[in-house]
């Protein structure tokens, strides 16, 4: 089996590993402002998903040079991706998003500009302003999908059908924009054959996919349900077997960016073995190899 890691397919296009500059643009999100619903989905946390992001409040130029200061004992490089991660960051005006990314992808530290973002933010005006930064540097659109059940979707309060995000990813490859789709492995009441559904479809419509474990944190609609007992988590053993099976599903040319949740260790209330990520990615590693898989870098992704 081939494992594609982020780390591989980074050597290849840029002769060693670049590292990620996590950014804030300041946005929020049509699923809690009340355009297509409220609270957000219901594992999402007060910061949008973005916990380690720097500040809003400050310049984006303070943002990067205070993460390029976090990363310097630990990239090689002097180029980086600036990862715009909380919240939706095409949530906002065109002018808006213009002002804030074309300054980013005309540094001469920025390889790539990497938005996460909803497939129901990616207006066609937006697109043709990605299309326009794509000139001057690539950029990586990424998409919360978690799953292709449209019954969990509805569960989680996801906001939208597949049909949203097939039409997001048309638009997005026909303007040979990289896609990147997020997936939740452990979502309450899914099965192992619907978290492997999930990946051979995000699969089948991406040039990479994150895989994220389901943890539970505070302040949200999933720890109210989990501490009524109205779930389990899986274990790790049961994680890992379900993620390489996974793997094994997508095509072999598909970029894993992640292989686990990095939750904030100060407001996960389960399960507590994700916080130990070295250890998860150890055991990632030696069950991909357990499976024939092929060598990848698995830690410090």
């Amino acid at each position: 089996m081939h494992c594609y890691m982020l780390s591989d397919y980074l050597k290849e296009q840029y002769g060693t590993k670049i590292y990620k500059l996590l950014l804030s643009g300041g946005m929020t999100c049509p699923n809690r402002d009340g355009k297509c619903g409220v609270g957000g989905c219901i594992f999402c946390s007060r910061g949008g998903s973005g916990e380690f992001s720097q500040d809003s409040r400050l310049t984006i130029d303070e943002q990067i040079e205070r993460e390029k200061e976090k990363l310097k004992d630990k990239s090689k490089s002097d180029k980086y991706i600036a990862y715009f991660q909380s919240f939706s960051n095409t949530y906002a005006p065109v002018e808006y998003l213009r002002e804030l990314y074309t300054p980013v992808v005309m540094r001469d530290d920025v390889a790539v500009l990497s938005i996460a973002t909803r497939p129901d933010c990616l207006s066609d005006e937006i697109i043709d302003l990605l299309i326009e930064l794509n000139k001057i540097k690539p950029v990586w659109v990424e998409l919360g999908l978690q799953t292709k059940s449209e019954k969990t979707a509805e569960f989680i309060n996801r906001g939208y059908k597949n049909e949203v995000y097939e039409i997001a990813v048309e638009k997005l490859r026909r303007a040979k924009i990289n896609v990147i789709t997020h997936l939740i492995l452990g979502l309450p009441y899914e099965t192992k054959e619907d978290m492997i559904a999930s990946a051979r479809y995000a699969g089948l419509h991406s040039d990479g996919i994150k895989f994220h474990l389901l943890y539970v944190v505070k302040d949200t609609i999933l720890a109210n349900l989990y501490e009524k007992g109205e779930f389990e988590l899986i274990t790790m053993d049961e994680y890992i077997d379900i993620l390489c099976d996974c793997i094994r599903s997508i095509p072999a040319e598909v970029v894993i960016h992640r292989l686990t949740g990095d939750p904030d260790k100060s407001s996960l209330i389960a399960p507590l073995w994700s916080a130990d990520k070295v250890k998860v990615l150890r055991e990632i590693h030696n069950a991909l190899y357990d499976k024939n898989a092929i060598q990848g870098e698995f830690l410090n992704i």
